[in-house]
């Protein structure tokens, strides 16, 4: 199997999986609308499909071990698109709680084994390239949100969009499925730990990158699920609503076509450390300022500041073993799927800028959990 082929098979699995969760979660709108929810219930709503992500953790492995990540990932991505039918026509509030939580666990294993493919080729062609697959999510997210943008200008009927959608993630399951590489080893992406690019100790180095990797999702995901009510709270248009998304993505994409060159020049620690300060930075601004035009300006910053961070935090985790990265794995989908129903419950207690505020810490409190990792030497570009 040709490397190229292998890493556009590879990519396509993780631009479904942005582009699946950036389609449902650009219409939380509409379906707030229709069901007549609450704050707090939307928050229940993203919670059950944290807890799809949180059951999938202890199963993953296994699926893993019995199935392998090829496997698994190609019976995950279609799942992701009948879960788009049941938010549409789900009878009721109960059955929406199932949908999602079913989703969550389709993401789970999704999460697991798209990485677990990208840590295989790394390892197979000695080339450095999570964050250019990472770059590929982003995508997925972005054109998402633009495809929810062009839609909604048309129609408002929720269905077609996700009819669309549907299959677009069925295309890619197309594409993805003749290049995805067999696990190395007994069932296993085991990835081996290149000299002297260790973080820390192996047991130190799974909790902190465990943490950060969950405030570091949370960043993420609260974004990209409140961006749009945020944007409606503060008055912009119907057809600037999905722009948040769009926004943040596509300042994301950009961003880590270029963090492989970033990585080798400053180092991950350094990286993620500005990054992490430049996102918070940006989203306080913004929302200390209000209007529509900054929110976009600070969201911009999220996307900017944050693009490297989760590709470091793979690859690292990566170098110990497929148990560190199945841990990361499960912590970054616990975040982006968990941190925003939690914003949802501050929100209702409080208000949307304060449960967005609430990211402005998760952001920032990425930093110390990185600066108490050994910083690993600055790598020479070839």
């Amino acid at each position: 199997m040709s490397f190229g082929r292998s890493r556009l098979s590879i990519a396509a699995l993780f631009l479904a999986l942005g582009f699946q969760y950036s389609t449902w979660a650009s219409r939380i709108p509409a379906i707030t609308e229709r069901l007549h929810l609450s704050a707090a219930e939307v928050g229940v709503l993203l919670l059950a499909a944290g807890v799809g992500a949180v059951v999938s953790a202890p199963l993953v492995p296994k699926l893993m071990a019995a199935f392998g990540s090829r496997r698994l990932a190609l019976v995950a991505v279609p799942v992701l698109a009948a879960a788009l039918a049941g938010l549409e026509f789900a009878p009721g509030y109960p059955w929406l709680l199932v949908v999602l939580l079913l989703d969550g666990v389709a993401v789970g294993c999704l999460n697991v084994a798209m990485n677990a493919q990208g840590a295989e080729l790394e390892s197979r062609s000695g080339r450095t390239r999570m964050a250019r697959l990472h770059a590929t999510f982003s995508g997925g997210i972005f054109g998402a949100a633009l495809l929810a943008s062009v839609i909604t200008s048309v129609t408002d009927a929720v269905a077609v969009h996700f009819a669309v959608a549907g299959a677009v993630l069925l295309a890619a399951v197309v594409v993805a499925a003749p290049g995805l590489l067999t696990d190395s080893g007994s069932g296993s992406d085991s990835v081996p730990e290149p000299a002297g690019r260790r973080w820390s100790r192996p047991s130190a180095v799974v909790v902190f990158l465990g943490l950060a990797m969950l405030l570091a999702t949370i960043t993420e995901g609260a974004i990209t699920d409140w961006s749009a009510l945020y944007l409606a709270s503060v008055g912009a248009a119907d057809n600037l609503l999905p722009l948040g998304i769009a926004v943040t993505s596509g300042t994301m994409l950009l961003a880590r076509l270029f963090a492989d060159g970033w990585r080798d020049r400053w180092g991950d620690q350094a990286v993620v450390v500005a990054g992490s300060t430049l996102a918070g930075a940006g989203l306080l601004t913004a929302l200390l300022t209000g209007g529509a035009i900054p929110a976009l300006a600070g969201f911009a910053c999220v996307g900017l500041g944050m693009a490297a961070v989760s590709p470091c935090l793979y690859v690292a985790a990566a170098r110990y073993g497929p148990a560190a990265l199945t841990a990361a794995a499960a912590m970054s989908t616990t975040g982006l799927l968990v941190g925003p129903p939690a914003i949802g419950f501050l929100a209702d207690a409080t208000s949307l800028t304060w449960g967005l505020g609430a990211v402005v810490a998760t952001a920032w409190l990425t930093v110390p959990l990185i600066l108490a990792l050994r910083p690993e030497p600055v790598r020479t570009p070839a």
